[in-house]
């Protein structure tokens, strides 16, 4: 019999350790911004309880992009294999150009 409780687990989608593989589609993205944007910065972002690890990509003016990825160690391969600088973004923070930017596309100029 059911007692209305649901049992729930906090760390369920952590599997022992495994990773789930970034797919095709979110590296096409990665490579196609880090490729057609000016000055391209990447920046880990860590696992949380609601989040996987992700990577940020901010260029010079700005613009910038998120996707999860299946580890830290792969966005250290993903930057240096296109010659991106790297930061934790849990201790530099995010650049002021990445907020510049975002204010300027809510205020529409």
């Amino acid at each position: 019999m059911h007692n209305g409780w649901v049992a729930f687990r906090w760390d369920f989608w952590r599997s022992g350790g495994r990773s789930t593989p970034v797919d095709g589609a979110t590296v096409a993205h990665l490579e196609e911004f880090a490729g057609t944007r000016r000055g391209v910065e990447a920046f880990l972002e860590p696992q949380t309880t609601m989040t996987r690890t992700s990577m940020l990509l901010v260029a010079f003016d700005g613009e910038w992009t998120r996707r999860s990825i299946e580890s830290p160690g792969w966005g250290r391969q993903f930057a240096s294999r296109h010659g991106l600088p790297i930061y934790d973004a849990a201790v530099v923070g995010y650049p002021q150009r990445m907020r510049d930017y975002n204010a300027r596309r809510k205020s529409g100029h």
